[in-house]
C-alpha cells in the first residue's frame, strides 16, 4: 500500500532524470510535472516524518542539491508535506495560488536569499559597559556587599539594561547600514536565542553575494572578538517564498 509522496519544492522547470538526488529514506527523488508546475517528490516510506536533525537535514539536502545542478529559482515547501494523491496538490495548492506562485518565481529569478545571526555574550557586554561608564560602575560595586532596598535594585537593573539595550542597537545599526543597501529585500526576524542579537534574511542578486560577504566580514572585524556571526550564504530561499493566506 502506498503512503504518498513526500514533497521538497516546486520549480519552474523539471528536473532532468540524468540528476540522481537521494530524498528521505534514501528514496530517488523525482520530477511531478502539474500544469506547468515540477514537483521534485519521493516516495513517503513512512506516514508521517519527525522533526530530527537528521530528517531536516535530508529534506534541505534535496533542496541544496537542485540548487547546485543549477536550479537556483526554487520555491522550498515546509519539512513533513506528505500527499496521498496529486489530486490533493492540485486542489489545495495549484488551484487558489497559481498566480501567487508564478509571482513568487519571478521574484526569486536571478536573486537568492542569505541570512545573518549575530550572537554576543551578554556578561561581558554588561562587564564592558560598566567599564566605560565609571559612575554605573561605581554605583553597583557599591552595592555590593550591602543590602539595598527594593527601589535600588530596580533603578541600578534599569540602568544598566538601558545601557545593555543603546550598546545592541549601535552593533545592529552597523549591519542594517552596511548591509541593507545591498538587498533588494530585507525580512527582520525574532532572535531565537537570549545570545542572538539580529537575525536577519535579505533577498540579493545572485551574483553579488561575494560583495555582500565581504561587507560582513568587513562589519566582523570592526566589532572585534565581542560577536559571533553566522552567515548562511546557500540557502532554500524559505523566507522569500511565503504564501499570504487568501482573504
Amino acid at each position: 500500500m502506498s503512503l504518498g509522496f513526500y514533497l521538497y519544492g516546486i520549480l519552474p522547470t523539471p528536473l532532468p532524470d540524468t540528476l540522481a538526488i537521494a530524498g528521505l529514506d534514501r528514496a530517488p527523488v523525482h520530477n511531478q510535472t502539474i500544469e506547468g508546475f515540477h514537483f521534485l517528490y519521493s516516495e513517503a516510506k513512512q506516514a508521517k516524518y519527525l522533526t530530527s536533525r537528521r530528517n531536516l537535514l535530508g529534506h534541505e539536502k534535496v533542496l541544496e542539491e537542485a540548487m547546485n545542478a543549477g536550479f537556483r529559482t526554487l520555491l522550498p515547501l515546509r519539512f513533513g508535506l506528505v500527499v496521498k494523491t496529486w489530486d490533493t496538490v492540485i486542489r489545495d495548492l495549484i488551484d487558489p495560488y497559481q498566480g501567487k506562485l508564478q509571482a513568487l518565481f519571478q521574484k526569486l529569478e536571478g536573486r537568492r536569499e542569505v541570512s545573518v545571526k549575530v550572537f554576543w555574550e551578554s556578561k561581558s557586554e554588561i562587564e564592558a559597559l560598566l567599564e566605560e561608564n565609571p559612575s554605573l560602575k561605581q554605583m553597583r560595586d557599591a552595592s555590593l556587599g550591602r543590602a539595598l532596598s527594593m527601589e535600588e535594585v530596580i533603578n541600578i537593573g534599569q540602568m544598566i539594561e538601558s545601557s545593555l539595550k543603546f550598546r545592541k542597537q549601535a552593533v545592529i545599526a552597523a549591519f542594517q547600514t552596511g548591509l541593507n543597501p545591498l538587498a533588494e529585500e530585507i525580512i527582520e526576524s525574532d532572535p531565537m536565542t537570549e545570545e542572538m542579537i539580529y537575525n536577519t534574511a535579505y533577498l540579493i542578486p545572485w551574483d553579488r553575494e561575494p560583495e555582500f560577504s565581504d561587507a560582513v566580514e568587513a562589519i566582523d572585524k570592526t566589532f572585534g572578538d565581542r560577536l559571533r556571526i553566522r552567515y548562511n550564504n546557500f540557502t532554500a530561499p524559505y523566507t522569500f517564498a511565503q504564501l499570504e493566506s487568501e482573504g
